[in-house]
């Protein structure tokens, strides 16, 4: 298996517009970051895991590969903005797309004239898969687990395909989602800043969570601005857990 990292940032991307921190001009590339995105190669198929407003840039990045799914994590636009710009890999079947009721009735309302009964020409056209996230779904022969975490008020999603958990937004997580993360090799989890945020975990509480999981090794993503510097930060983490940047690709062990 293998992760791409294909953007690492929060809602605002880093840099953020108008801002003039030292992070926001910092000319280190691991300190630019797009909105959060991920593919995931497994078993022959590759999985999207969100589509952001940045992902047609994201997808010239890796010379445009094969997309055979998304995973919607949930319906926030930094996560869902970039739907659209899915239309090259749509067939007249539909490009399959996983996720939570809630975002597929928010989908249909979004974007209406991807699911209209007269289809425009040109328009893309997407096979809504609804996850009941009690229960692990297939892909093909890929088995996806749903991560069911809190986004502050809303129900979000993670996923945990074999050895890899990906969750990103959580601010909340149940003892129930941690066993299903427990024999994990590789964990992906948010960490927003160091300073207490409503929704989104800080450097600290991804920390305290990596430490009851216990993975061989972590990755931070869905950070912004006021998480400092990747030079500065890095040397401070536990030798097992990394800041992930953009571009940034991993292999997971079976």
């Amino acid at each position: 298996m293998r992760l791409t990292f294909l953007g690492t940032g929060t809602s605002t991307g880093v840099p953020m517009l108008r801002c003039l921190c030292d992070v926001c001009r910092s000319s280190d590339p691991h300190d630019h970051r797009l909105r959060a995105s991920a593919l995931v190669e497994v078993k022959g198929v590759n999985l999207l895991i969100d589509c952001g407003p940045d992902f047609y840039a994201q997808m010239l990045r890796l010379d445009s590969p094969e997309l055979d799914a998304l995973l919607i994590t949930h319906v926030h636009y930094d996560h869902v903005g970039g739907i659209d710009d899915l239309r090259p890999y749509c067939t007249a079947e539909g490009f399959p797309v996983y996720c939570r009721p809630d975002v597929a009735r928010n989908l249909r309302e979004r974007l209406p004239y991807c699911f209209a009964t007269n289809h425009y020409p040109g328009a893309p056209r997407f096979a809504i898969h609804e996850i009941d996230e009690r229960y692990p779904f297939c892909i093909r022969d890929v088995v996806v687990t749903p991560l069911p975490v809190k986004h502050y008020l809303l129900n979000i999603l993670g996923y945990r395909i074999g050895r890899l958990a990906y969750i990103t937004d959580a601010k909340e997580i149940s003892d129930d989602t941690l066993k299903k993360c427990k024999g994990v090799d590789t964990l992906v989890i948010n960490a927003l800043r160091k300073k207490e945020h409503i929704s989104h975990f800080t450097i600290d509480d991804a920390l305290d969570f990596i430490g009851k999981v216990k993975p061989r090794v972590a990755y931070l993503i869905h950070m912004s601005h006021d998480f400092g510097r990747h030079a500065d930060i890095q040397p401070s983490l536990p030798s097992n857990v990394y800041i992930a940047y953009d571009g940034l690709s991993i292999e997971i062990p079976d």
